[in-house]
C-alpha cells in the first residue's frame, strides 16, 4: 500500500529531514515509526498524505505517485486516509460534532447515517456529552481525541497517526489504542508514530525506527 523509494526531504536552508529512505507498508498491516525527537517522523506521514512533497526519491500510496499527484488530486488520495497530527487541525468555528461530520458531508453520506456514525465514534472516545462543545473549550486531551474520532469515522483504508497518545493519560491511551486494534483487525492499515512503548507491546506489528533521516532498524513480532 505505502512504498518509499530512495526518498529524501530537504527544507530550505538545506536541513535534510529524511533521506535515501526505502521501505514498504503492505495493505493491512500495522506499523509503529518510532526515533528520537528530529528524527524524521512526522516529514514521513506528511510526504504520504501529500502535505509535502518529497526532494527526491518516490512516495507511493496505492500505486499512485503521490509526489506527483496535481493539487486537485490530493482531497480524492485523503478521502480514504485519517489523519491524526500532533497540531490537531481542528476547526474553531464548529462544535464537536460538526468538526467529526465533516469527512462524511464531504463523502456526500445520507445525514441520517452520518449522525450515527458521528454519535458512535464520539461516544468511542468519551465526548458524547460534548458533542456541542466548541473545541477552544476542550483540554488538549480532549481536542486529541476529537481528531482522532474525525480521522476515523470515515472508516478509512489507511491510518496515519502522529504520536495519537501523547496528550492522553493512561485510561484513555487504552482506550484509544483499543480502537486502532479494532480497525486494523477489519483491514485498516495503520502507521503510527509513537514513543509509547505500552501502545507497542499492546497492538505488536512491525516497527520501523527513523535515526537522523534514515531508516535505522525494522523489527516484527
Amino acid at each position: 500500500m505505502i512504498n518509499f523509494s530512495q526518498v529524501t526531504k530537504r527544507y530550505p536552508g538545506g536541513h535534510e529531514a529524511l533521506s535515501g529512505v526505502n521501505f514498504t507498508v503492505e495493505q493491512g498491516e500495522l506499523v509503529f515509526l518510532t526515533g528520537h525527537s528530529g528524527a524524521g517522523k512526522s516529514t514521513l506521514l506528511k510526504l504520504i498524505a501529500a502535505i509535502e512533497r518529497p526532494t527526491s526519491g518516490v512516495v507511493s500510496v496505492s500505486g499512485q505517485n503521490v509526489g506527483r499527484l496535481p493539487r486537485r488530486a490530493i482531497p480524492y488520495l485523503r478521502r480514504n486516509i485519517g489523519l491524526v497530527f500532533q497540531d490537531h487541525k481542528l476547526l474553531f468555528d464548529r462544535n464537536v460534532i460538526e468538526n467529526v461530520l465533516l469527512p462524511l458531508d464531504i463523502a456526500g453520506l445520507e445525514r441520517r447515517e452520518a449522525l450515527k456514525r458521528a454519535r458512535a465514534v464520539i461516544d468511542k472516545v468519551g465526548l458524547l456529552a460534548r458533542e456541542k462543545a466548541n473545541p477552544v473549550s476542550l483540554s488538549g486531551g480532549e481536542q486529541q481525541r476529537l481528531c482522532i474520532a474525525r480521522a476515523l469515522v470515515g472508516r478509512p483504508a489507511l491510518l496515519l497517526a502522529d504520536e495519537p497518545t501523547g496528550n492522553l493519560d493512561a485510561g484513555y491511551a487504552a482506550d484509544i489504542m483499543s480502537m486502532f486494534r479494532d480497525f486494523h483487525q477489519v483491514g485498516t492499515t495503520l502507521l503510527i508514530a509513537t514513543h509509547d512503548d505500552r501502545a507497542i507491546t499492546a497492538l505488536g506489528g512491525r516497527m520501523l525506527r527513523l535515526d537522523h533521516g534514515r531508516v535505522a532498524e525494522t523489527t516484527s513480532w
